[in-house]
């Protein structure tokens, strides 16, 4: 596990990457002496600058761009710093034709600035506020190239008129840069929307609206044996399972303050003859009534109420993104209900949980972010300051009784508590928000949730809220570029395809398809004519973990040749030759242990 590495504005990452923006802005000036600048920040892999220039550039011109940064580089140009009188140095934009300089310079004025700081590096000079290499000498020749064009609205307001961008990448050396083309070339290879199409997982139809995924046959294997497994994980940790509907009437979210602090991320309510109705945003509410329901005692404490819940959630249609971003989701949800004396140890169990899952879906890259609440701005939460404190000092204790490493971050917490997220990384880099568990002071009093405690008196209990499994959508997604669509056999849509060499074999292959289907395993027969090596081929192509190759010889011995996808692990052959009755017995012990082969030493 890691810690997030921050790029901060002083660090030499920053320095390098800004630095190769302002020679960006020099070099398009040499190109185009016309072209008006807007502004160049680095960016996580690079740096971008945005021009108005007519007429605009086009992907022919990045290399001759690239040469004239390469000669400045060479130059050994030293960045210099100055300051001006923030009148001079807006008459001089003005004058010069640098309306959108003197439009920032202006802003810079309006908010009391007095002077505004500049940086020149040979004859070019551009208003900033500095963190630079020492020298253009400094930056890497090779470690750097102009990647994109793009338009962008000035300062990002569509009502501003468009701008070019020129995206730039910059790393430490070639190396490092060679290394993230072939992650972000990996990355296009294995992005979830891509392979969610070849492999026939998930549609979605603009008839049906945006951000509301379809789950076509193979993605609904994939959900299920997420669902199966957590069912299954949650049974054995003591859950109980719960189901409630997918709408709500508009009381119980302002009972839980969900209305008005989340009503921006909540679909439009529905009237009805009965009152006014809500897509559900999350299920915590639900499960609150499902405790109330009942009288509870210490002795039912804790108690751990579970559900694969649906819920709904207005994002705007610009971010909506794949089964990254959606609208419609599926959430491996829980809630327990706990004594204060057990509060501390339910949430370092619902960590080693998280720990579980991510051990056997090989998950190693991932630190946990604390959102902790920024106090000063009591408005954003709910609750006395003291009961905040005392649910930091029991989600704190239960990090350090684990061990895991954390960064707090102030002012991101859930209005009702402090939240654990789990920020995990891909194989090409990416991070994503995986899962989340946050322990909650202030629902148990909104809601009036009471238990009878060992002196009879009436207590509220301490709420965990958890996911590990996150949203099938974004698990789903992030497994999917995870394994590069190559699935463990446990979960994989085709488990098994049944190869005939030949047509004279086929009802071998439908007999040993039939046995497998009869003991759960999706196996499918490949009756096609084609070749053995098209056969083959297509079985890689589809991703399907397992091929039984038979022929003359399987067939006299009642044998599979069995073939894994993709190169062997060190040590493994390529095929093996079985009987089926052990093949398959092998077969069945990987699926019900949830085994990856792949991962086994």
């Amino acid at each position: 596990m890691r810690k997030r590495d921050h790029m901060q504005p002083e660090s030499p990452m920053y320095r390098m990457r800004h630095s190769f923006a302002h020679v960006l802005a020099q070099a398009v000036l040499e190109l185009r002496p016309g072209a008006r600048l807007g502004y160049g920040p680095p960016t996580d892999n690079g740096f971008f600058y945005d021009f108005d220039l007519e007429p605009p550039l086009t992907p022919e011109d990045l290399p001759d761009l690239e040469k004239r940064m390469k000669k400045i580089i060479a130059a050994n140009q030293p960045f210099t710093h100055a300051d001006y009188e923030a009148g001079e140095l807006i008459g001089r934009y003005k004058q010069e034709g640098m309306t959108y300089k003197a439009e920032m310079a202006e802003g810079f004025a309006a908010e009391g600035e007095k002077t505004l700081s500049v940086y020149k590096i040979g004859d070019f000079e551009d208003m900033c506020e500095g963190h630079h290499v020492e020298s253009t000498g400094k930056l890497p020749a090779d470690g750097f190239k102009l990647d994109s064009l793009a338009g962008a609205y000035w300062r990002g307001d569509q009502e501003n008129p468009m701008m070019q961008r020129v995206y730039g990448l910059a790393f430490k050396n070639g190396k490092e840069l060679k290394e993230f083309l072939a992650l972000r070339e990996l990355a296009r290879e294995r992005d979830h929307r891509k392979l969610g199409q070849q492999m026939q997982l998930f549609t979605i139809s603009e008839e049906v609206g945006k951000g509301l995924p379809l789950w076509l046959p193979n993605g609904t294997v994939l959900r299920e044996e997420l669902e199966k497994l957590a069912k299954e994980t949650e049974f054995r940790w003591g859950y109980k399972r719960v189901a409630t509907p997918h709408i709500t009437k508009e009381g119980l979210y302002h009972t839980s303050g969900h209305l008005p602090y989340y009503a921006a991320d909540m679909f439009p309510p529905m009237e009805s003859d009965d009152g006014r109705f809500y897509l559900k945003p999350m299920n915590c509410p639900h499960h609150h009534m499902i405790f109330k329901a009942v009288p509870r005692s210490y002795r039912d404490l804790p108690l751990r109420l579970a559900e694969y819940g649906q819920c709904y959630r207005y994002e705007q249609s610009g971010e909506l993104s794949g089964l990254l971003r959606v609208r419609g989701m599926c959430m491996n949800d829980a809630h327990i209900y706990c004594t204060e004396d057990q509060a501390t140890q339910e949430f370092i169990d619902v960590i080693r949980m998280h720990q579980y899952f991510y051990g056997l879906f090989g998950i190693s890259d991932y630190w946990i972010r604390l959102s902790l609440p920024d106090l000063d701005s009591s408005d954003k939460y709910v609750g006395e300051r003291s009961t905040w404190e005392k649910a930091e000092e029991t989600v704190v204790s239960a990090m350090r009784e684990v061990g895991v490493d954390y960064e707090a971050e102030k002012g991101e917490a859930a209005f009702y508590g402090p939240k654990i997220d789990f920020q995990i990384t891909n194989v090409v880099g990416r991070e994503e928000t995986a899962s989340t568990n946050q322990l909650d002071l202030i629902m148990a009093e909104r809601f009036d949730l009471s238990y009878v405690g060992a002196d009879n008196r009436s207590y509220r209990p301490h709420i965990l809220h958890r996911a590990p499994l996150g949203t099938h959508e974004r698990f789903i997604a992030f497994l999917v570029e995870h394994y590069g669509g190559v699935f463990p056999t446990w979960m994989a849509p085709e488990q098994v395809r049944v190869i005939p060499v030949a047509e004279p074999f086929l009802d071998y292959a439908r007999k040993l398809a039939a046995e497998l289907r009869d003991n759960m395993v999706r196996a499918e027969v490949d009756s096609s004519s084609e070749t053995l090596g098209k056969k083959i081929r297509d079985g890689q192509t589809a991703k399907v973990p397992n091929l039984f190759v038979v022929g003359q010889q399987e067939q006299d011995n009642q044998a599979v040749a069995w073939r894994r996808h993709g190169k062997p692990a060190a040590g493994q052959p390529n095929q093996v030759v079985l009987p089926f009755a052990q093949a398959q017995e092998e077969l069945l012990r990987e699926i019900r242990e949830r085994r990856d082969w792949r991962r086994e030493d």
